[in-house]
């Protein structure tokens, strides 16, 4: 839904792995898989040893792994896409008016460090 995103504080780091922009980023510099903790989003695609910048706080527009309501706790799944939390760690929460109605979409949320 929303393309825009205010980032407080992001990194330029090196991809140690295929990362898809508007997904999340672990630690390791790879995109994330399920239930992971996460450094961030990734703003932009990048392939091994590409130079990209995350955004770490603030908020960010992340690619939904499934319909996520306004307002829900966010994990990973598989892919590194936004899914609202069961059993993962919380790694965002989706703003208000934004909303996903199936996997592909885009949402707006606010970052929680983890």
């Amino acid at each position: 839904m929303s393309k825009q995103a205010v980032s407080i504080f992001a990194l330029s780091v090196i991809a140690t792995g295929v990362i898809n922009k508007c997904r999340f980023v672990t630690a390791a510099v790879a995109q994330a898989g399920a239930a992971a903790n996460t450094l961030g989003v990734a703003r932009t695609d990048a392939a091994i040893g590409d130079v990209m910048t995350v955004d770490v706080l603030g908020t960010a527009v992340v690619e939904a792994g499934a319909a996520v309501a306004a307002g829900a706790l966010v994990e990973t799944d598989a892919q590194g896409r936004a899914i609202t939390k069961a059993a993962g760690i919380a790694v965002g929460r989706v703003l208000p008016g934004q909303v996903a109605g199936a996997a592909g979409d885009f949402v707006e949320i606010l970052l929680l460090p983890n």
